[in-house]
């Protein structure tokens, strides 16, 4: 097993307080297969998988191994340990303004937001746990920024592992594990199908959140006119950031959200972010699937949700929950 992990990439690692190994010893179910869910990565689109497990969960249908990549492994590891519920209703109560008050904003470093602020409120409000006491086994991808190797992380802390499979590059810091910098799962496995099949899998459902979305939010045309804007704006996270920092120094504020968001005819920074890492995730995405097909694809519908539109989680739920009911059929036929 070790010759095959390494073959796919797979750094077979185990360290204290750090990473990074593979069990595939998985107690099988007498006479049911073993049901594997693959959350991908998405940024502000994952509150999709909450509804995705929601509505598997309803239909009687409940994996034993989760494994996620960035956003995946966020809602991934809240499932895992039996805190889903708690942690969707916080989700569902998010405001804008509480995004913009857990992100810590900073302009050195390796990333636009450390992510220590929101990694603290988790601890204080979830606790922390080892993923090897969970009672369903977890795994979560990131990335070795300086190999460019993809890493299980199934030991040691659940937040940290949850951590480092979130830092995007150049919006959120890095995470240190072990003396190594992990970045996002979703750079090298953004759905990852393969990694369930590892830990045991009989039946992968993957969540594929990437979909419909390449080019579908790059914004190029922008009403010139603030108070023209103001109307338009107030139904987006960049605008809402913007008028946030204004108020505050508004000087440095336009400055940097100018920056951000682009102008009229050329597109801001987020745009161009999001928009790389849209098309980098479905191609790398496709090219993983071709080889290694999960037995079940949902697809939620999330074109029109941004990269940090974090506050529109019941729209992404809804969203999740259709996904399973449009192939519900599909999905019963594969298990049995």
């Amino acid at each position: 097993m070790q010759k095959w992990l390494r073959s796919m990439g797979v750094p077979v690692w185990r360290e204290q307080g750090a990473t990074m190994v593979v069990s595939t010893e998985v107690e099988m179910t007498e006479g049911l297969p073993r049901i594997g869910l693959a959350l991908g990565s998405g940024a502000a689109r994952g509150w999709a998988h909450i509804g995705v497990i929601k509505a598997l969960k309803e239909a009687g249908v409940e994996p034993g191994i989760v494994c996620g990549a960035s956003i995946g492994a966020l809602v991934g590891g809240a499932y895992a340990s039996g805190q889903l519920e708690p942690f969707e209703a916080w989700v569902r109560r998010l405001t804008w303004r509480d995004v913009i008050r857990y992100m810590d904003v900073q302009l050195t470093g390796g990333g636009f937001i450390e992510g220590e602020r929101l990694l603290e409120f988790a601890r204080r409000y979830a606790g922390d746990v080892q993923i090897e006491s969970l009672p369903k086994a977890f795994s979560a991808v990131a990335t070795e920024l300086s190999k460019g190797q993809e890493v299980w992380l199934q030991t040691g802390s659940l937040l940290d592992a949850v951590r480092a499979s979130c830092a995007l590059p150049g919006l959120f810091s890095p995470m240190n594990m072990g003396g190594r910098w992990l970045a996002d799962g979703g750079l090298v496995n953004p759905v990852p199908v393969s990694l369930c099949r590892a830990m045991g899998a009989e039946v992968v459902i993957a969540v594929n959140l990437n979909g419909d979305i390449v080019g579908r939010h790059f914004r190029v045309e922008r009403p010139s006119s603030s108070k023209a804007s103001t109307e338009q704006e107030e139904s987006d996270f960049l605008g809402r950031l913007h008028a946030a920092l204004s108020n505050g120094f508004r000087a440095k504020a336009e400055e940097m959200v100018s920056s951000l968001m682009g102008s009229n005819k050329t597109p801001g920074m987020f745009d161009v972010l999001s928009s790389a890492l849209n098309i980098m995730q479905d191609r790398i995405t496709r090219s993983r699937m071709a080889g290694d097909p999960p037995d079940i694809m949902l697809a939620p519908r999330l074109a029109h949700i941004g990269l940090l539109e974090f506050h529109q989680a019941e729209v992404a739920i809804a969203s999740g929950e259709q996904a399973v009911n449009h192939m519900l059929p599909a999905i019963l036929d594969a298990i049995r």
